[in-house]
């Protein structure tokens, strides 16, 4: 297994290096310069729309500049780590752009953590700053963010975006609208860090509890986000529309933001819920959006029973994050006039799309195929043996935007890579003949609710955590909605009883981010087992089914 660097983050190995470079895969540039090129060639065209706040590439470009110097002159330095959980924003956009320019490493939070995973966060990556709202859907991130910093002892500086900012925080929206100068450019261009440097910190959705920390350095996350604009037809025509959280890299480089800043189009900023979002797509002639399934079906449903929105600029719709049920697939060139683009992909790496000029049989059926030609694709078997053409088996993968191991975690890299540095996804897929793959489930212990990857063992922690829990296994349900939710199994003590209200007590006492809660509990004797004495999780998945289809609701719990 390969060392870590310096830096905390596992390398490629040197001949790799060279071929990826050889090939053009990594052309030697920070992703902030790249972007000030594209500025530079249409400065005055809209490269962000956020509410009624409308920027020029010009505009983003200066705003972005001088921020990076008020990071600097906070103290914040090239490598150094500033955590990011902000909603859809322009002050998350210009915040990580200043971040890409001069060299400090954004991490990517989301806006539903909590407490328990911002102070890992923080922690893990050592940040020395951590930017959040004051309050979203009632929590009090400010508070978070300043008990959290009284905790760490690398937090230094708590940026907060909106009115109650407080004398022991800085004002992100005063950070990112106060005018920068003419001699800002030169100045940031002093910090300009290497290709081969961190970029951006991504989370993973790990089955072992609080996520791991993915280290995408500048060649290889602009190569990620470029080329997916190129299989995705990515131009200056572009209108996207930024519905996921932009912490996701979904809708940040696949190609998302990044992809459409990169080829001097416009990025539209946004609430998934189809009421708010159909007026903006109509208004702004958005050509390009990305859902997970469960927001893709609202929108359909939504579209069915309100027709009266103009969606005909709509051209690509991408659907990723878990796999989009084939019958919803087909309905969405019939219903919403566009191109499906099914996405399976991961933050550790690979991405796989089908191509708008596919068969609507390969859209709707397929997961897509990868966006490289130096993309590697193994699957085989439980002893790691390759599996016939076409058999189900586990995805390993390698290639010039697939990082060889995760930051300072060499014991689940001994775990999730191979030796010769192959990531073993944990998803089983069947690779057709033609490239495509069909996704069929996942060998990992992990539940994908609304897109959102839940560690099952992280889950259980808790439950044991709770009075009178003497035996736990957390497993996925089937949900149409939200495509899984969180079914917890629980063997109580002797003279015990347990309920759901029981376990969401500790989880919320622990400051865990609410959409991990589980939705149902099951009491049960004892759990199944296999033959070697482990709990059978493939067995509490067909009993929860099989409880659900008896109930008359298994999509509606």
């Amino acid at each position: 297994m390969p060392r870590p660097s310096s830096n905390g983050a596992v390398p490629w190995p040197a001949e790799y290096a060279e071929r990826y470079t050889a090939k053009g895969y990594w052309e030697g540039h920070a992703i902030g310069d790249r972007l000030h090129a594209a500025a530079d060639a249409t400065p005055d065209a809209v490269a962000l729309v956020d509410g009624d706040r409308r920027l020029t590439y010009r505009q983003l470009a200066e705003r972005a500049d001088a921020v990076a110097l008020r990071l600097a002159a906070l103290g914040l330095r090239p490598d150094d780590r500033l955590v990011v959980q902000l909603p859809n924003t322009a002050e998350f956009v210009i915040l990580t752009y200043a971040c890409l320019r001069l060299g400090v490493v954004p991490v990517m939070a989301l806006p539903g953590h909590r407490r328990h995973e911002i102070g890992h966060l923080v922690e893990h990556s050592e940040a020395v700053a951590i930017a959040v709202p004051d309050f979203l859907k009632d929590h009090d991130h400010r508070a978070m963010a300043i008990e959290v910093a009284s905790d760490s002892p690398t937090l230094e500086h708590v940026l907060v975006l909106g009115d109650k900012v407080g004398d022991d925080a800085v004002d992100l929206r005063e950070l990112c609208t106060a005018p920068g100068t003419p001699e800002d450019r030169a100045a940031v261009d002093a910090y300009r860090p290497e290709s081969r440097s961190i970029a951006v910190f991504l989370l993973s959705g790990g089955t072992t509890g609080l996520p791991k920390l993915i280290a995408r350095t500048h060649d290889d996350y602009l190569y990620n986000a470029r080329r997916s604009a190129e299989v995705c037809e990515f131009g200056a025509d572009t209108v996207y529309f930024a519905a996921l959280p932009l912490g996701h890299n979904f809708p940040l480089a696949c190609p998302g933001l990044l992809g459409a800043l990169l080829n001097g189009g416009r990025v539209v900023l946004g609430s998934p819920n189809p009421e708010k979002a159909f007026p903006l797509l109509e208004q702004e002639g958005v050509t390009a959006s990305a859902l997970v399934p469960a927001i893709a079906q609202r929108w359909l449903d939504h579209h069915r029973e309100h027709p009266g929105t103009d969606l005909s600029s709509l051209r690509l719709l991408q659907v990723g994050g878990s796999r989009l049920a084939d019958h919803v697939a087909r309905r969405v060139r019939p219903e919403l006039g566009c191109t499906l683009q099914q996405v399976f992909g991961m933050a550790e790496g690979l991405l796989n799309y089908t191509r708008p000029d596919d068969t609507e049989d390969v859209i709707c059926t397929t997961q897509g195929r990868p966006m490289c030609e130096d993309d590697e694709l193994l699957v085989v078997d439980e002893l790691g043996d390759p599996v016939p053409e076409g058999a189900p088996g586990v995805l390993l993968t390698r290639g010039p935007y697939t990082p060889r191991g995760y930051y300072r975690a060499e014991e689940q890299n001994a775990r999730a890579f191979t030796e010769d540095g192959w990531y073993r996804t944990g998803d089983i897929v069947r690779l057709l003949p033609d490239g495509n793959l069909v996704v069929e489930g996942r060998d990992k212990d992990m539940i994908i609710r609304g897109g959102e990857n839940i560690s099952a063992e992280e889950i259980e922690n808790f439950a044991y955590q709770t009075p009178g829990v003497a035996r736990a296994a957390a497993v996925a349900m089937p949900d149409a909605a939200l495509g899984e939710r969180v079914c917890l199994y629980v063997v109580p003590e002797p003279g015990h009883t347990v309920t759901l209200d029981d376990v969401h007590r500790v989880m919320a006492h622990a400051g865990v981010a609410r959409f991990k809660f589980p939705d149902r509990l099951v009491t049960v004797p004892e759990l199944a087992a296999t033959k070697v004495g482990k709990i059978d999780k493939k067995a509490l998945r067909a009993d929860i089914t099989r409880r659900l289809d008896a109930e008359g609701t298994p999509d509606d719990q």
